[in-house]
């Protein structure tokens, strides 16, 4: 094992923006979205094939979704997937301002 002291970081909440991804919101509430996808499918036990029986969505859909490809979806059809798996959706949203952080990182 490693005796080098490591330093530790406390992360902002969304691992996209921590990486730098430039649609980092979106690609954090996709996950999201995907994450209560596959939790639904996994607390009833269907199975892709089931899942486009009771939904009408591709099956492949069902398996991108499975495998986090994401990049096919919009939000709003992950949330069209979810209210046909019978499942209500609350969106909170909160707006703020960029911190000068962030906004001075931007800008090297």
């Amino acid at each position: 094992m490693n005796d080098e002291p490591f330093e530790i970081i406390r992360g902002s909440g969304n691992v996209f923006a921590d990486f730098g991804h430039p649609n980092a919101a979106v690609e954090q509430l996709k996950a999201l979205l995907a994450a209560e996808i596959i939790g639904v499918l996994d607390d009833c036990a269907y199975t892709v094939r089931k899942a486009e029986e009771l939904t009408g969505i591709a099956a492949a859909d069902f398996s991108r979704i499975r495998k986090t490809k994401l990049d096919r979806f919009t939000i709003d059809r992950l949330m069209t997937i979810l209210k046909r798996l019978d499942q209500d959706v609350d969106v909170h949203v909160t707006v703020r301002p960029h911190s000068e952080s962030a906004d001075v990182q931007r800008l090297l």
